[in-house]
């Protein structure tokens, strides 16, 4: 979930939950100063029925107004607390309204009454529910103020930062374009954008330091390494050596030709993981399979393997060099791991290239297959096959997986 999504939520939420409590204690808050207010109406009544006996020397009638009432009950107590107290109001069409009523103490000629006078809250609720609706409204344009605000000016203010983001995700270390300056309103936001630069320009340093020391290296190794071999295919031509001399310069031989291979398939790595091959190109990949089995035709057939191809007509858009690599180190290993008089089966059909081949009775471990120098027992190569070949599907999406059942082994390249 996006922030501005889990600011707008909280937001909204605590908004509401504001307004909502706010709201409740505001309508007793005004209920309560309403029925003060009717009760100082009650009281000045009361005040006026006193008056008039006082002066009249007698009860007044019990009388009916268009919003009040007044009744008058004769009781035996000598005192009663004045109190006041919801009840009901009859109209003249004995129609029942919430009322207000205030209870007081009457004496006159030696006896005492109870007065009860009742007012009508019609005209109050009235007021009260006026006001209501109008919170109500100022809640809801709030709410909707909220929303729009949140929606269009917050996120003008974060186009900045979702500007910085494409730039970084579209970040391509070997690419020559540099992140932009984009300056906006906050300042958070620009010293992002500006710590975001420094840091591209200072890892593309690094990577150039990197990539010059890395190709000058491998120039600067495979320039003796190749006089080294020169001169070992010179000693090893020469018919004096001893069978022991021999068997140890054919050793070093060995030995400076795997370094070299090591040199060129370390160099490869990371030309393939830093996308510095790009000559991309329509290819005929069952033809450049058919091509890849013809070149280990003999090889197949030093080892006695039988083999079974099923190549239907695919084209991919891929690196001729890159595909070719691929192609190579899968089908080398299937031959080099297999065993005498074994199988092996090349199967390209719509999206999928299969290579499955006999060999150890074991399953490799699929955690580590594809790491860098993780080889088989007895093995004689670089350890860095496998993990080329993963490194270039990787580069073009495609999935490579393994898998192993009944004493054969699979790899699996899903287009």
């Amino acid at each position: 979930m996006k922030l501005a999504t889990h600011y707008n939520r909280a937001n909204i939420i605590i908004t509401i939950s504001v307004l909502l409590i706010g709201g409740i204690i505001y309508y007793f808050a005004i209920n309560y100063i309403a029925n003060k207010q009717i009760d100082r109406e009650l009281r000045e009544e009361t005040e006026e029925t006193n008056d008039f006996i006082a002066q009249h020397h007698k009860l007044p009638g019990e009388y009916e107004l268009e919003d009040q009432q007044t009744f008058f009950n004769k009781i035996s107590k000598d005192s009663l607390a004045e109190s006041y107290f919801d009840t009901v109001y009859k109209d003249d069409g004995k129609k029942c309204h919430h009322g207000r009523a205030e209870a007081s103490l009457v004496s006159f000629n030696g006896n005492n009454y109870k007065a009860t006078i009742v007012i009508s809250r019609v005209n109050t609720e009235d007021f009260i529910q006026l006001i209501t609706l109008i919170t109500l409204a100022l809640t809801i344009g709030l709410l909707v103020t909220l929303f729009i605000t949140n929606r269009f000016i917050l996120n003008g203010l974060w186009r900045p930062f979702h500007t910085t983001l494409r730039d970084i995700k579209a970040f391509n270390v070997a690419d020559a374009k540099n992140i932009e300056q984009n300056k906006g309103k906050v300042d958070e936001f620009n010293e992002l954008n500006e710590a975001v630069q420094v840091m591209s320009a200072r890892v593309k340093n690094d990577f150039q330091h990197l990539k010059q020391f890395t190709e000058n290296a491998s120039h600067e190794m495979m320039t003796p390494l190749a006089v080294i071999t020169s001169k070992l295919d010179m000693l090893i031509q020469d018919e004096t050596l001893k069978s022991d001399q021999l068997e140890q310069l054919t050793d070093i031989y060995t030995a400076t030709g795997k370094l070299s291979r090591l040199n060129q398939s370390l160099l490869l790595l990371v030309k393939i993981e830093n996308n510095l091959i790009k000559d991309e190109e329509a290819l005929d990949l069952d033809q450049m399979i058919a091509e890849k089995i013809r070149h280990f035709h003999e090889i197949i057939d030093a080892k006695n393997i039988h083999l079974e191809k099923q190549l239907n007509p695919k084209k991919i858009t891929a690196s001729r060099y890159l595909t070719d690599i691929l192609l190579n180190n899968l089908l080398n290993n299937a031959i080099r791991h297999n065993i005498g008089h074994g199988s092996l089966a090349v199967i390209l059909t719509g999206n999928l290239l299969i290579f499955q081949n006999s060999g150890p009775s074991t399953p490799l471990d699929t955690t580590m297959i594809f790491e860098r120098f993780r080889k088989g027992q007895g093995s004689e190569g670089t350890g860095l096959g496998l993990a080329i070949v993963k490194n270039i599907c990787s580069m073009y999406g495609w999935k490579l997986t393994y898998d192993y059942n009944m004493r054969m082994h699979t790899f699996q390249v899903e287009f």
